[in-house]
């Protein structure tokens, strides 16, 4: 593989497509191009380079209602999102990790909140807690769903699986390693006192989440700490 490039190779092999204008696009694996034309919904500190004229907003505090506002107050700053509105070409990044471009035909997707990369607006969404492991993982674990018609970008470290459940063959899963899954499924939560004893520490495969039903689940081969707004 080669490992030097003059400059004007460097800018071929890496200069932005300018032949492509979809809505969302994969500039690379783990940069999101928003050709934008009106508003989009994206993580907090996600832009990394725009052009254009595109203004950028905080979520505001009851933006979304005073039922959100309480469980933002609960989940921290992870949910955090940002409007970007105007036109122009916007990028998007998240600590180098993979993205994915998933399109939403009436369907509902429940995404990690931490996993959670940009949307179209006109996507309803709501977090969901997992009040049932907030003392048992550091920061708990905050979810976002998403229904409707429309894009939604996720990420993950490196490349992620799709496990499909059914109702003879339940999946269980490690909560720091598990991105994404069908709207309709509702994990449980179990603890695995053998396994917490096997591998010596007190969070991580010691709790599992149970999917089970007919869906899938999205995973990485990654196992992601979350922190409270208080450890941050």
């Amino acid at each position: 593989m080669k490992q030097n490039y003059s400059i004007d190779e460097f800018i071929r092999q890496t200069k932005q497509d300018e032949s492509e204008n979809d809505y969302f696009e994969l500039e690379t694996p783990r940069m999101l191009e928003v050709n934008l034309n009106g508003d989009v919904w994206a993580k907090m500190g996600s832009m990394i380079s725009y052009n254009g004229s595109i203004r950028f907003e905080r979520e505001g505090i009851l933006e979304h209602g005073i039922g959100k506002m309480f469980k933002k107050a609960f989940s921290g700053e992870g949910a955090s999102l940002m409007k970007a509105d105007g036109n122009g070409k916007l990028y998007l990044a998240d600590q180098g990790k993979k993205i994915t471009i998933l399109h939403l035909n009436n369907e509902a997707i429940t995404v990690n909140g931490n996993d959670l990369l940009a949307f179209e607006p006109g996507i309803d969404w709501d977090i969901k807690l997992m009040k049932k492991v907030a003392g048992m993982m550091s920061g708990g674990l905050f979810n976002i769903r998403l229904e409707g018609r429309g894009l939604v970008a996720i990420t993950s470290h490196y490349e992620p699986l799709t496990l499909l459940v059914t109702p003879d063959q339940p999946v269980m899963t490690d909560p720091n390693a598990t991105v994404a899954w069908s709207g309709h499924l509702q994990p449980e939560f179990k603890t695995d006192v053998t396994l917490k004893s096997f591998f010596g520490r007190g969070s991580g495969e010691s709790i599992q989440m149970k999917f089970s039903g007919e869906g899938f689940v999205i995973v990485q081969p990654f196992e992601e700490v979350y922190y409270s707004q208080s450890n941050q």
